[in-house]
């Protein structure tokens, strides 16, 4: 039988699997999934539809599936949710907000969310990801697997980041992270995750093809096909690059410069402030 606090609130709508501890003065309303092993500390509030992944910890305070913060999105309006999978760990005040669209706001297996982090309506987090306390993700955001945000990091609605990319603290980007890369300010990708790539089993050859088409693709000012080209003549050989190349080719949205590239801040140039 689950253990439930007397003070929490559990609807007879929620499935709970046999293990599952449920802590004082936690709230669920709606359509609520609970896997074998989920812990709520106390005080959690979560807002159905959701479904939590086995042995995933909720810590005071977190907030699950409440309404997007969408002004189209009405009292009435039907959502989707939130799915959040197995072995996560979801520190106090974080938020994750349901879904506008048909598809439910999902987080990965294994994600570890630090206080106060924030995951909007619609947005996507692969497995292994980490935010550290204050990260946030706006809207319809897709995050790829073992991604690092850094405190304070800002992900504007519809950006990509690949896999192992990582943020530092206190950046914010507008524009899609590739995988491996290093933001190292605002808007602006500063190199490549060598630790990350180490600790995920590449070899020195992939990780050194990585660090020269950074190099060669991402320094430079060059045109999307030519960075597409760049990366598919040396995909052949390293899946990393592949990886890379098949990024930039779905992109919709513009890929974050390196330090050799003009920066996209959208604020105004010198020239543009003297001029007016």
């Amino acid at each position: 039988m689950p253990k439930i606090h007397p003070t929490a609130i559990v609807p007879d709508s929620a499935k709970l699997a046999d293990d599952v501890e449920i802590g004082p003065y936690c709230v669920l309303e709606g359509d609520v999934t609970l896997g074998p092993g989920v812990r709520l500390v106390a005080h959690v509030c979560l807002m159905g539809p959701i479904t939590i992944g086995a042995r995933t910890s909720v810590w005071p305070y977190a907030c699950l599936g409440l309404p997007p913060q969408d002004v189209k999105f009405t009292r009435d309006s039907v959502t989707p949710g939130v799915v959040i999978g197995e072995d996560c760990i979801l520190r106090e005040h974080m938020t994750i907000h349901a879904a506008t669209q048909d598809e439910p706001t999902r987080v990965g297996d294994r994600c570890f969310l630090m206080g106060t982090t924030h995951v909007a309506h619609d947005a996507i987090l692969g497995n292994d990801v980490t935010f550290v306390n204050g990260a946030g993700v706006a809207g319809h955001t897709v995050i790829g697997d073992k991604v690092i945000l850094s405190g304070s990091c800002i992900v504007h609605q519809f950006v990509r980041l690949g896999r192992l990319a990582m943020m530092s603290g206190g950046t914010a980007v507008s524009a899609d992270v590739p995988p491996f890369c290093v933001v190292n300010e605002r808007q602006r990708l500063g190199g490549v995750n060598l630790v990350g790539m180490r600790r995920s089993g590449f070899d020195r050859a992939e990780i050194t093809a990585v660090r020269g088409a950074f190099r060669d693709v991402f320094r430079r000012s060059l045109s999307k096909p030519e960075m597409i080209e760049i990366l598919d003549e040396r995909a052949h050989e390293f899946g990393a690059l592949r990886e890379m190349a098949d990024f930039v080719r779905t992109s919709k949205r513009p890929i974050c410069p390196g330090r050799d590239k003009p920066p996209r801040l959208g604020v105004a140039s010198e020239a543009e402030v003297r001029e007016a």
